[in-house]
């Protein structure tokens, strides 16, 4: 199962392919048929684990794309349309994508690191300095966490804004990426900084000055780590995709990360499908976050419970949790996980929906989506080759 899932990977991974870079899916849907940063960088990240040239260079035409049409104020698009000659840029929806820049970074550094190319790195240095100067201005206060809006990362129709984990870890791993070339002390102050806001204010029992101590004393950790907070107080829910980032990045002490990733691991055994929900535990009707959450949606609402963002369990996501446990030598668990990706995948003949109903195992959202093709590709070589992510 595990070959065929791989090679099935491999080929949608392909047919994703276009002169501009990696499309979201290989079918003509909504606006799927584009070059997305975020999934452009982890369609990348996988076709650098795989060795495939043909691949690596889509991944290289994605990141051609994302730094040609850069704001001139630094923000990458959020996804760059391929039909016409004349590229129609989005730099987001509702809100702008915060992450677009961080995984752009990443992309460029990821594949300098795997091409062992410090030219590379020099050839984006402007885009990627313009990246860092916005990134600073984004934090408003200049307190070292980005504040981020609401709809403003992968999650766009969910509920996280504020403070949002996912963001501060994705923008750590950024610099640390950056600076293994430029070797900055000024950067090295930066992540330390960064780390030190998280664990203070995200991290229990923490020790040092909160942004909201008020609000922060209210918070019970019982979820693991809270997945955002803003002026109006914590939320809670348990964000799968900053979890797997965080014990990826190995921040806050060994216990923490012990009780972590045993948290995650049986949060996902107890699942229909074996996989870690996105969000958990769904938002329901009667919850005081329905409000916000029933209306952050420019089309139609997803948000069901149990699908989607409000509890939904993705391929992608799952797959950084399978890395997580592998930086921590959990190689039975992450092999359990990437079992369970490939039968996810596997439905429907080899469908690759973009996410499933935890507690129905439906499929839910686009079909022949490339990143979930992208999660067993590089969990896969991570488990069974010497591939390894520049941390």
């Amino acid at each position: 199962m595990n070959n065929l899932a791989y090679i099935k990977s491999i080929e949608l991974l392909q047919k994703c392919s276009s002169q501009e870079g990696f499309l979201a899916s290989a079918n003509n849907i909504s606006n799927y048929k584009r070059v997305w940063a975020r999934d452009g960088v982890i369609c990348g990240l996988a076709a650098l684990a795989s060795g495939d040239e043909f691949l690596i260079n889509t991944f290289e035409k994605t990141l051609e794309t994302l730094a040609k049409n850069q704001h001139e104020i630094g923000t990458i698009p959020s996804n760059v349309s391929v039909d016409s000659t004349n590229a129609e840029v989005s730099y987001g929806g509702l809100a702008g994508r915060v992450d677009a820049v961080t995984w752009f970074i990443i992309g460029v550094c990821q594949y300098a690191f795997y091409k062992k190319s410090d030219d590379f790195v020099i050839k984006y240095q402007t885009q990627i300095e313009k990246c860092l100067s916005l990134l600073d201005a984004w934090e408003f206060n200049n307190k070292h966490l980005l504040y981020v809006p609401l709809s403003g990362n992968w999650a766009d129709e969910y509920i996280t804004d504020g403070y949002v984990l996912y963001d501060q870890l994705l923008r750590v791993w950024a610099l640390k990426n950056y600076n293994n070339f430029v070797k900055s002390e000024t950067i090295t102050q930066k992540i330390h900084s960064i780390i030190n806001q998280i664990e203070t204010n995200f991290l229990p029992k923490s020790t040092g000055e909160k942004y909201h101590e008020r609000a922060y004393k209210e918070v019970l950790f019982e979820n693991g780590l809270p997945c955002s907070f803003s002026p109006s107080g914590y939320k809670t829910q348990f964000d799968a995709f900053a979890h797997a980032l965080f014990l990826l990045l190995k921040i806050g002490k060994k216990p923490l990360q012990k009780e972590l990733l045993q948290y995650a691991f049986d949060l996902s055994s107890k699942t229909k499908m074996g996989l870690l929900p996105a969000f958990w535990p769904p938002i329901f009707e009667a919850d005081e976050d329905w409000n916000l959450l029933k209306n952050n949606c420019k089309y139609e609402f997803r948000n069901f419970p149990f699908e989607f963002h409000n509890g939904g369990s993705w391929a992608m996501v799952n797959g950084f949790f399978g890395l997580a446990l592998l930086q921590h030598n959990e190689t039975e668990k992450a092999k359990i996980i990437l079992n369970n990706i490939n039968s996810a995948n596997a439905k429907e003949k080899f469908s690759f929906y973009e996410n499933f109903n935890t507690e129905t195992a439906k499929s839910n959202g686009v079909p022949f989506c490339a990143w979930s093709a992208a999660a067993t590709v590089f969990l896969h070589q991570s488990l069974n080759t010497n591939f390894k992510l520049l941390l």
